[in-house]
Order: structure tokens, then sequence, then C-alpha cells
């Protein structure tokens, strides 16, 4: 037989009343949670925290004294002792009964007088280039222009071959003036050389050139043109 329960007992009329109420705590709960504020705890800072300083002794800066000056060493005198016994040369007079009238031999003096300076001597074999007074031609520059007008000819090969130009010619004023040792310095060929050597062989006697007024062996340059007309 189904047992009956009355009205007033039975409590499944109360379950969804129940139920809403167990919703509701619930949703309040995580609401309370969510909600809920959590405060750390500061940690603790050791140098925030002031403590009275310690005494520090404050220990003065000293500099080393500078080592003392090296002890002086006095200076010791050393006597000469001299012997007593010693002889003594005596070999001289002394005069004293000397009077204004008394004679007095002068002293003489002898100097040596000095041997008079030899004078340089020129070496008879040496070339010089350059002296104190230069060689010349007899008559100057003017007649030595002259004597190559009138002495110096055209080459006629040179002409054919249209050759011209300036010979350089050097050679060597001896000490009576006569030349000597004639060679072409730079030439221009086409029988030009062998005219300009010709020319300055049959030059007359030069004057010579000197040193320290002695008469000496010079070296001389002589350029000769050779030009078309």
């Amino acid at each position: 037989m189904e047992a009956k329960k009355t009205y007033s007992a039975d409590t499944e009329r109360f379950r969804p009343l129940f139920l809403e109420t167990g919703l509701i705590v619930t949703l309040l709960a995580i609401l309370w949670v969510f909600n809920l504020k959590t405060f750390e705890k500061p940690a603790s800072n050791i140098y925030s925290v002031s403590k009275p300083a310690p005494d520090v002794e404050i220990i003065p800066i000293t500099r080393p004294e500078p080592p003392p000056p090296p002890p002086v060493k006095p200076s010791s005198t050393e006597l000469l002792i001299v012997n007593n016994q010693a002889d003594i040369n005596e070999d001289f007079s002394l005069n004293v009964e000397a009077t204004q009238e008394t004679e007095v031999k002068p002293v003489e003096y002898h100097f040596a007088t000095p041997a008079p300076a030899a004078e340089p001597e020129v070496e008879d074999d040496k070339i010089f280039v350059i002296v104190e007074e230069k060689p010349r031609f007899p008559g100057g520059e003017e007649a030595r222009l002259r004597y190559l007008n009138e002495n110096l000819h055209y080459p006629a090969l040179a002409k054919e071959a249209g050759i011209q130009g300036t010979v350089y010619v050097t050679f060597v004023v001896e000490k009576d003036g006569s030349i000597s040792k004639v060679e072409i310095l730079r030439g221009i060929g086409g029988d030009c050389d062998q005219e300009a050597l010709r020319v300055v062989r049959g030059m007359p006697n030069w004057i010579s050139g000197k040193q320290r007024g002695v008469p000496v062996r010079v070296a001389f340059n002589m350029p000769i043109r050779f030009v078309l007309q």
C-alpha cells in the first residue's frame, strides 16, 4: 500500500526555493572572494632603519721623514814635515851695502826673431782653371774676334749640308803664352771641328795668366760659331 505524506509534511514543494537560495549564496561567496584584497607585508629594509653611527677614529696622515744626510767626514789636515837637515843651495850673494852710486848692470834680453814666412810654391806642371790674372789675347777681346773672322773659313761640306752651330774648343795657355793641348769639347761635324782646331793652333802667343804674380799654366775654353749667311 503506497504511503502518502500530508501536505504540511511534504518538503518537495520547497525544493525550488532551496535551489535558488543555494545559487544566490554561492554567487555571493564567489563575488566576495574576487573582491577580497590581500595586503602584502612590506619587506623589511635593513638600510631604512636608522642606527647610530659607530664612533670612527680618524687617523692623521703622516709623511715619512727624509733620511738624514750622510755625515760629512772632517777634512784632515796633513802636515808635511820637512827635514831640517836638507841641503840648501847657498850659491848666491846679497849686497846689503848698495847705495845710489852703486853701478847696476842692465839685464840683456834676447828674443828669437821669427823666420820670414816662406812664399807658397806654385807647382810647375799644375794646370789652373781659376787664377788671379786670366790669360789674354794680345790686343784684347776685339783683336781675338778680328783674328777669328779673318782666319776662319766655312768648310764646303758644312755649307752643302747646311750645318751651322757652335764648336767649343779647350786649350792650355802655357807660362810663355804658347798654346797647347788643343781639343774639342763639343763639335757639330761637317769639317767644322777640324777648322776650329786649325785656327786655334795658329793663334799667336797669349799673355800668360798669373797666380800670386807668378806665371802659371791656365786652361781656357773658347766657343767658335759657324753661321751660314
